[in-house]
């Protein structure tokens, strides 16, 4: 299967689900590239940027696991063509 470069923006609005929203990344880190968090305290909410490479399964298997989440929002875009990165 070809490989994507892809993103995930995900929005955390309950800690309460902090740690299977860990787990589940950390299950799928085979296919990150890189995480940035933003904490925005005066709001409530947390935002987590993934850079991904990966299928187009492994990657929505990821942002399902997470869209699944209570509390938790999730966008991903992948971007065309087929990126063979070693």
């Amino acid at each position: 299967m070809e490989k994507r470069i892809g993103s995930a923006i995900i929005l955390l609005e309950n800690t309460d689900s902090v740690n299977s929203l860990n787990q589940a990344i950390f299950q799928h880190s085979n296919i990150v590239i890189g995480r940035q968090g933003i904490p925005m305290r005066d709001q409530g909410i947390n935002i987590i940027s993934l850079v991904l490479q990966g299928t187009t399964d492994e990657i929505g298997s990821l942002t399902g696991k997470l869209g699944k989440l209570p509390g938790v929002q999730v966008k991903s875009v992948l971007l065309k063509g087929n990126f063979i990165i070693d």
